[in-house]
């Protein structure tokens, strides 16, 4: 399984300045966690959200999550793809191209 790289620069600086946000977001966190996904399963439901909300930011971290819990190129293509029919063609597009930009090792990557 891929290591997670660390959090973004912006993430860590908003939990230095707010530390008891990021106390009640970790149990918040833990709390999702209770249940009878597994954590790649889990990460995918996550996306999903994060692609039907069109929260850029949080399907960027999702894709670099998913792909740490084990979730493969082609899981994420049906992901990106079962969105379709709920968000409509112009974003389904935008969503596949954020997608791109966040698996390691694909051309337009983060690094």
């Amino acid at each position: 399984m891929p290591k997670l790289d660390k959090p973004p620069k912006a993430y860590s600086a908003f939990l230095k300045r707010f530390p008891k946000v990021g106390e009640a977001w970790q149990l918040v966190g833990a709390a999702g966690k209770e249940g009878p996904l597994d954590a790649k399963c889990a990460r995918l439901v996550k996306l999903g959200i994060s692609i039907g909300t069109m929260r850029e930011g949080a399907v960027h971290a999702g894709v670099r999550k998913a792909v740490a819990a084990g979730a493969t190129r082609e899981e994420l293509d049906q992901v990106v793809a079962l969105a379709a029919g709920s968000i409509g063609f112009p974003s389904t597009v935008a969503v596949h191209q954020w997608v791109e930009e966040s698996i390691p090792g694909t051309p337009g990557a983060a690094k």
